[in-house]
């Protein structure tokens, strides 16, 4: 059976694998051969007006002149969701296609990518339900939250970190509109909304594991406190979903004289790791995705042939 050509590409894979690098080479290359391709940001952090370094977003100088959509479209005290980015990114693709742009989809954030890849919709919310759970989880903490979430929906607690009460609040918001696990708004079969070819990066979990440790170290000796001192004032403290970013919830912590600075970065450190894992366990259930080792030398050219053949392409 013939394939089919795809609408869009997308970059996915745990946080530090070298997504953003590849998404603009492969732009680059595809240029060369007349095809103008531009890059759909998918990570929820980097939305954000200001969280520039613990989110390695890459300045507009190292982008390689190549144009990238959905980066620095929120302000700091605004909420995201994916519901919303749904929403948002496609109606940001269709445009680019209409246009005779493809898109690179390029991030690691997993809910964020599954709404906007996948067929299915999100269930509605209940106003007055989502105050009641949040005033509870004023009142009992994140970690209590998560245990009442994990005697509803096991499957669904495993996959959101205790420390954050946003998604655990959305997550028993759902469970108790639907009356059906989190999981269950999530489809069986994945369907792509529109024809798309995914490329995953990964590589042995050991190098993983220190590639982040020594990637958060230079997140601090870049600034990320003093990033993080300047957003006070944009009102990070009050955000529900910036202030517990990994490494700004650790430097306002910091800031705040509750850790040290050797602390932050520790917690830090393991919060990244322990994230890269569940991005694992969620990408390996896609079987869409074609793998790639990002310490391959070969890696860029591997690609880069994958590409090219699914779009029909010959290289120069």
């Amino acid at each position: 059976m013939e394939t089919v050509t795809p609408s869009f590409l997308c970059i996915v894979g745990p946080t530090g694998t070298g997504k953003s690098d590849l998404g603009i080479y492969l732009a680059q290359q595809l240029a060369e051969l007349g095809v103008r391709a531009e890059i759909v940001n998918a990570d929820s952090m980097q939305f954000y007006k200001g969280m520039n370094i613990g989110t390695a977003k890459l300045p507009v100088a190292e982008r390689g002149g190549i144009e990238h959509h959905l980066l620095d479209w929120l302000e700091i005290k605004q909420e995201s969701t994916a519901a919303n980015y749904q929403e948002i990114a496609r109606k940001k693709i269709s445009e680019l296609i209409d246009a005779g742009v493809l898109p690179i989809v390029v991030g690691g954030s997993m809910l964020y990518v599954a709404a906007l890849l996948n067929t299915f919709e999100f269930p509605g919310r209940d106003e007055a339900l989502r105050a009641e759970l949040e005033q509870q989880l004023i009142d009992l903490g994140p970690a209590a939250m998560h245990n009442k979430l994990k005697l509803l929906d096991e499957a669904a607690a495993s996959r959101i970190e205790p420390q954050n009460g946003r998604r655990i609040v959305r997550a028993l918001e759902i469970v108790m509109i639907t009356g059906e696990p989190f999981a269950a708004a999530l489809p069986e079969e994945l369907e792509s909304f529109l024809p798309v070819l995914e490329i995953g990066l990964n590589s042995a979990r050991e190098h993983l594991v220190e590639r982040l440790a020594r990637r958060v170290e230079g997140m601090w000796a870049k600034g990320l406190v003093d990033e993080v001192s300047g957003l006070i004032d944009d009102g990070i403290r009050d955000s529900k979903t910036a202030s517990q970013a990994i490494g700004y919830a650790q430097a306002l912590a910091q800031l705040d004289g509750k850790m040290t600075e050797a602390e932050a970065i520790a917690e830090t450190t393991m919060l990244t790791q322990r994230y890269s894992r569940r991005q694992m366990s969620w990408f390996r259930r896609d079987p869409r995705i074609n793998w790639f080792d990002y310490q391959s030398e070969s890696l860029h050219s591997d690609v880069l042939k994958l590409v090219l053949s699914q779009l029909k392409l010959e290289s120069k």
